[in-house]
């Protein structure tokens, strides 16, 4: 085990993997967050015919492997003329992926409440976009934080994935970084463990801390 890999070009390259790494996970969140959230509501909404085949879409893509999507977004896009770069291919297969299972849990979030609710705020004049606006949505997130953070976190992890399409972000630059010396891979994996580990915790408390706020 030779830690003298660590020196300062060597831990500048890992950093901008982690950034890299950082952008990936926020950009992948914050659409799979949006984007996850309107499928939820079209599916629980039961728009004739539209939330049919949100659902079909949805259970589709939650059912195949994340790998397989990244696999089919880089190398089998370019068959039909549409090519990405690694970057965009991997927002996009996380995203994809991520967007359906938050759709569930979305869906879940908002069929939990009491039908009460609905109809107080119907009895009261609201229509039903308003009921779940104002009245179902701010009771649902209390429910649907604890989920969406574990799958975000899923989500952090499974960026590491990128690796097959020869993304430069953190798993790939530590495999480049002791890919010349074996006795450099414990120490090069112990620091990305250790920045995986960060990262991901910081996210779990962050998220406790919002759903303590919330209750």
């Amino acid at each position: 085990m030779d830690f003298s890999i660590f020196n300062k070009d060597s831990l500048l390259f890992l950093m901008e993997g982690f950034y890299v790494t950082l952008l990936l996970s926020i950009l992948s969140i914050l659409f799979s967050f949006i984007i996850g959230a309107m499928l939820g509501i079209i599916r629980f909404w039961q728009i004739p015919y539209i939330s049919k085949v949100t659902g079909i879409f949805i259970e589709t893509v939650r059912n195949l492997p994340l790998l397989l999507i990244i696999f089919f977004t880089y190398f089998a896009l370019p068959e039909i003329g549409i090519r990405l770069p690694p970057f965009a291919a991997a927002v996009i297969s996380l995203t994809l992926f991520t967007s359906c299972l938050v759709a569930e849990i979305v869906r879940s979030g908002i069929g939990g409440i009491e039908k009460g609710q609905w109809e107080a705020g119907l009895s009261c004049g609201l229509s039903r976009i308003q009921c779940l606006v104002f009245i179902i949505l701010p009771q649902a997130i209390r429910r649907m934080i604890p989920p969406l953070i574990s799958q975000f976190v899923s989500l952090n992890k499974d960026t590491s994935l990128a690796i097959i399409i020869s993304l430069e972000e953190l798993f790939r630059r530590a495999q480049i970084l002791y890919a010349g010396n074996v006795n450099h891979v414990l120490p090069v994996l112990l620091l990305v463990s250790i920045i995986y580990f960060v990262m991901n915790y910081a996210l779990s408390f962050a998220g406790s801390r919002l759903a303590v706020k919330k209750v």
